[in-house]
């Protein structure tokens, strides 16, 4: 693997987010389904409008959908309108002050949603009911009946939708699930997801990431998504969920959080995150009955110790290759039905623990995850 794609100070971590972020955009393996795609069918072309640029990730989306030789950007619409019109003048499309004007448009079969994150559910709800297929940024929405309403569009207008979840797609983790559905751990006991960064700290967030109504939350709604779906995913069905969340900026919503997962079977999960952390590495560990995989720290390292493979010794193992990017699959999907493995459940369950997450921190309490139907 790698070690300079994720060892960025944190001045190329600021960078980083204005360019519209790599993982958000997505370029690793961007093009190996685009190749398939096109030799499948030449002639098919999704065009596509940018709902908002209010998200730092945004423009990273625009560019890799830009980049794409089936794929025409079309239209912009934004909530601000001067930002709207001069993204919108930056890709020579056109700025739509209206978005049900924009949604009315022949020339938009689909819409990529980076909108402040108490819109998403009127964004894409009203998307899928104009017959438009939907990508989105996480997360998904802030309530699962935000979710349900999104869902139940979404799946009345037979549209197809999408949820950016980027550290499910890299090598490391795509092994991590491996490991437990091949059992080298044994029975899986516990999981660490930590992904944090200092954009508080050294006050490069965008302002409006500290706008409590705008985001619903901070560190842990925003940077902290990322190990909670990672969790889920690894996890299984959450049971209960306990919060601790601090301010040490003293803005409204948090920017230094740790929540603690209790999964069934007795599986604990900890989702650590911070806007506060400099040099922090991504961190994710999974401890299992007969053995424990260790990913990041200082190194960027994978390596894994485990009773069902012969040796008494922490190994390196062979990765596999990077899935193509969250935005590279949705279009794929809306394209050619290929898979797509961050939809509406998997939305719908990050919400979830959000939602949970937050009760669990304002109550100072443990908070029962019920079981959805």
């Amino acid at each position: 693997m790698s070690t300079t794609r994720h060892q960025e100070s944190d001045m190329d971590r600021r960078a980083f987010l204005e360019r519209g972020g790599l993982l958000a955009a997505g370029s690793v393996a961007a093009g190996m389904l685009g190749t398939q795609s096109r030799a499948a069918g030449e002639d098919k072309m999704l065009q596509v409008a940018m709902l908002s640029g209010w998200h730092a990730h945004a423009r990273g989306y625009a560019e890799a959908l830009a980049s794409m030789p089936e794929v025409k950007l079309t239209a912009v619409w934004d909530e601000d309108q001067d930002r709207g019109r001069g993204w919108a003048g930056d890709m020579e499309v056109d700025f739509v002050a209206d978005v049900a004007a924009l949604l009315a448009r022949d020339d938009v079969q689909a819409v990529v949603c980076n909108a402040p994150t108490n819109r998403h559910a009127e964004l894409m709800t009203a998307a899928a009911n104009a017959g438009k297929h939907v990508f989105t940024e996480k997360v998904m929405a802030l309530t699962v009946a935000e979710c349900n309403q999104i869902s139940e569009a979404v799946k009345k207008a037979g549209v197809k939708f999408g949820i950016s979840f980027p550290y499910r797609t890299r090598p490391e983790s795509l092994y991590a699930g491996q490991a437990v559905q091949e059992g080298l751990l044994g029975q899986v006991t516990f999981l660490r997801a930590r992904i944090a960064h200092n954009a508080g700290s050294a006050g490069w967030l965008p302002p409006h990431f500290w706008d409590p109504e705008q985001t619903g939350g901070g560190a842990m709604m925003d940077l902290g998504a990322h190990p909670m779906y990672l969790l889920r995913w690894l996890g299984g069905q959450p049971k209960k969920i306990s919060s601790s969340f601090t301010y040490m900026t003293g803005h409204k919503v948090e920017d230094n959080a740790v929540s603690v997962i209790e999964f069934e079977g007795g599986v604990l999960g900890v989702s650590e995150t911070s806007f506060m952390s400099t040099n922090s590495p991504y961190s994710l560990e999974l401890s299992g009955t007969e053995g424990s995989l260790v990913v990041g720290g200082p190194d960027e390292t994978v390596r894994i110790r485990s009773n069902k493979l012969g040796k008494k010794e922490w190994l390196t193992p062979e990765l596999p290759k990077a899935s193509p990017s969250p935005i590279r699959m949705w279009v794929e999907h809306v394209l050619n039905d290929s898979p797509m493995p961050f939809g509406l459940e998997e939305g719908t369950q990050l919400t979830e623990l959000m939602q949970y997450a937050y009760e669990a921190h304002k109550t100072g309490c443990a908070v029962e995850i019920p079981t959805r139907g």
